[in-house]
């Protein structure tokens, strides 16, 4: 059992032809002939009497070509030399003039069994051979060896003389675990030094292999007989094959971690871009497929039929899937949730019917009857995938033709490398051999598509870079100008003590406030809370506090200023503003006006005052204004819902109680307090004081409650 290609294996066409082997011919699909008894021959006979090859030695080696005896069932009475195999068919091992390795490039590959009358065969098959040999054990120390064919379909014994001398595989009495061929090579016993002997290998093959090659089962070489010394050197030239073969791999890999470390180094910097992690988990799945052929190429560590269920089940599919993904979040296609439910739904669909046409479950657990079924639903599945490309391909070409254009050969090549094998229909050279090296169609289309989405990632990184750049720009200018509006000087108002704290969420805030003098010595305060935070927050700031400076230049009543703003931001979106805005007069007269936001506290308590709605929602609305007067000593303190809505690790609200609780104290520990416990929003707090002894006779008296309420 060979890996041609992990993706040229496992695409739809070998499954089809898998459909042709064990359905269209009237052949048992396993045979087990446990007695022996003679069968009508599936391979032709290339003669009739049962003879000893001659085999002399010098120092070197000789193919076995045979003819070998061959018969399929299983009896370990077969291994004997004295058993009479002369109605067995024979086959001559000789590979067909101008044959090659289909995966190591190298010349002589001996098509198996169900290419040779015994399609549909899965299970035991024997081979065997007697030869005379004739050499000299004094020419070579080492003894003699036989080296097995580089692909053998999948798991062997080699018998000599009825004993065993190895295995590639493990053979239990459950079943047999196969594994990937690998050059392998067995010293004969040391008693045998040469005349006739009796060669005899018992192989299995799992149902499922013959869907991955038409021309599975068997030997597809034959076995070389030779001197130690030969038969090492010969064994150290296959491996050499299977690292040339092998090394396109490692080069692949190599171009698929930079990609990777590319991939996490831009998505550290712009963490918006989910395309860089799509492409980077699809760089990543790709290598893992490629790190478990590899495993398989060089070691036992995987069971054969573990390769197949990673690679042919999870790899495959998954990479598709993941390809797709990382397209549609490229060309920033909308709706990706309904995006993934269908790539991921019709991907597990895939894995699912891949999985019942693979080892274990394929031919025992799985009825090799429902290939007939499970195969066209591979085709439909994987096809829905190819759909879902081309579909997100079209979108990004709809939605960004530049840029799609621009990815369109990176694409195209990513396309060839999923669905190389359904191309085997052109007609076109899958695998190529350039200096020896093993190198198939998809391996060359990933890695020149690679290239080109790295400079295309590069080129988008840029562009966003720069977009960052201006955005940031812009915002620097807008909280330079925010910075310009908010005062930085707070003017000095005789008989009054006033105090402002200002700590934005961001670097552009959407809180406001504006201490304007009246020339008269009163001053008008306003603070609000603009929705939202960022730009979009800050310029509507702007706006409200050049409206302000110009309403002032006729009124500063509260309820004038208030509704000279509300009808300036009506009709301006969705955007819209809470405010409260005090009038203080120099002999503490004080007039507050409220548009939705929270209400002042005098001394440590809340003021008593009807609620209105924020500006911005409805043009025609009046404020209603309360007047009051401010004693010695008294304080009035606003604050910004950022206060209230601070929030610590519990998830727990600052809220109005914690608020009021410190309303009497300064304004920068307020604000310390509500950052310290977690702050969430922008925080401003204001306060005014009066300071100054009143004069008798300056003060207007009032309700008991010093509270009197006027409509403007």
């Amino acid at each position: 059992m060979r890996f041609l290609s992990q993706r040229l294996r496992t695409g739809i066409l070998p499954t089809l032809v898998g459909i042709g082997f064990l359905f269209l011919c009237p052949v048992s699909a396993h045979a087990d002939d446990p007695a022996g008894n003679p069968a009508t021959p599936e391979i032709p006979s290339l003669t009739g009497s049962h003879w000893a090859e001659q085999v002399l030695l010098g120092s070197s080696s000789v193919e076995l070509n045979g003819p070998w005896k061959f018969h399929k069932g299983d009896d370990m009475r077969w291994a004997q030399p004295g058993f009479n195999d002369s109605g067995w068919a024979s086959v001559d091992l000789t590979p067909p003039p101008g044959s090659s390795d289909p995966f190591l490039g190298t010349s002589g590959f001996m098509p198996g069994w169900t290419a040779l009358g015994n399609r549909g065969y899965w299970g035991y098959a024997w081979y065997r051979l007697q030869a005379n040999v004739q050499y000299d054990p004094g020419l070579s120390a080492g003894g003699l060896e036989i080296k097995m064919p580089n692909d053998v379909d999948d798991a062997y014994q080699v018998f000599v003389n009825g004993q065993q001398i190895g295995e590639f595989g493990k053979f239990h009495k459950s079943g047999v675990t196969t594994y990937i061929s690998l050059p392998r090579a067995f010293a004969l016993p040391k008693d045998i030094s040469g005349g006739p002997i009796t060669i005899a290998i018992r192989v299995w093959m799992d149902a499922s292999t013959q869907l991955t090659n038409p021309d599975s089962g068997g030997l597809h070489g034959p076995p070389i007989l030779g001197q130690a010394g030969p038969i090492d050197r010969m064994l150290r030239l296959d491996w050499d094959a299977v690292t040339h073969s092998q090394l396109s791999r490692f080069l692949e890999v190599a171009v698929l971690l930079l990609a990777i470390t590319v991939c996490a180094v831009l998505f550290w910097l712009d963490r918006k871009e989910n395309s860089y992690v799509w492409l980077g988990a699809t760089c990543i799945a790709i290598a893992l497929q490629l790190t478990v052929s590899l495993a398989g190429n060089y070691t036992t560590l995987l069971p054969g039929w573990l390769n197949f269920l990673l690679i042919d089940v999870v790899f495959s599919p998954a990479v598709i899937a993941l390809w797709i993904l990382f397209w549609a979040y490229w060309f920033r296609m909308g709706r990706m949730a309904r995006m993934h439910y269908m790539v991921w739904g019709f991907t597990g669909g895939l894995m699912l019917t891949v999985a019942m046409m693979r080892a274990p479950l394929f031919g025992s657990v799985v009825p090799m009857r429902w290939l007939i079924v499970l195969a066209p639903l591979a085709v439909v599945l994987k096809l829905l995938l190819g759909s879902l490309l081309l579909w997100v391909a079209w979108e990004g070409m709809r939605k960004d033709h530049t840029g799609a254009w621009l990815a369109l050969p990176a694409l195209g090549l990513v396309a060839v490398s999923l669905y190389q094998q359904e191309l085997l229909v052109l007609h076109l050279p899958m695998m190529f051999f350039p200096f020896g090296m093993a190198v198939n169609i998809s391996q060359i289309a990933v890695v020149v598509s690679l290239n080109i989405i790295t400079v295309l990632l590069m080129r988008r990184f840029v562009h966003s870079l720069r977009l960052r750049q201006q955005w940031e720009a812009e915002i620097d200018q807008a909280r330079q100008i925010q910075q310009l509006l908010i005062p930085e000087a707070i003017p000095t108002v005789p008989g009054y003590v006033l105090e402002t704290e200002y700590r934005p969420a961001q670097e552009v805030g959407g809180d406001f406030f504006q201490i304007l003098p009246d020339g008269k010595g009163g001053v008008l305060i306003l603070l609000g809370d603009v929705t939202g935070k960022g730009l979009q927050a800050g310029m509507q700031v702007a706006l409200i506090v050049g409206v302000i400076r110009t309403l002032v230049e006729t009124s500063f009543e509260p309820h004038v200023v208030l509704e000279g703003l509300n009808r300036r931001l009506c009709g301006r979106g969705q955007s819209y503003a809470t405010c409260v805005a005090m009038h203080i007069d120099a002999d503490g007269k004080t007039t507050i006006a409220n548009a939705g936001h929270i209400v002042p506290y005098l001394n440590g308590k809340e003021l008593t005052m009807t609620g209105n709605l924020p500006l911005g929602l409805n043009p025609s609305v009046t404020f209603d204004q309360v007047t009051m007067h401010l004693k010695h000593k008294d304080r009035l303190l606003v604050i910004t819902d950022g206060v209230i809505e601070a929030k610590n690790a519990k998830n727990e609200l600052f809220g109005f109680n914690r608020a009021r609780s410190i309303s009497h104290l300064p304004a920068a520990f307020i604000v310390k307090a509500a950052e310290i416990f977690g702050q969430e929003d922008d925080i401003t707090v204001v306060s005014i004081a009066r300071m100054a002894q009143e004069k008798e006779g300056e003060v207007t008296t009032t309700t008991s409650s010093s509270l009197k309420s006027e409509v403007a």
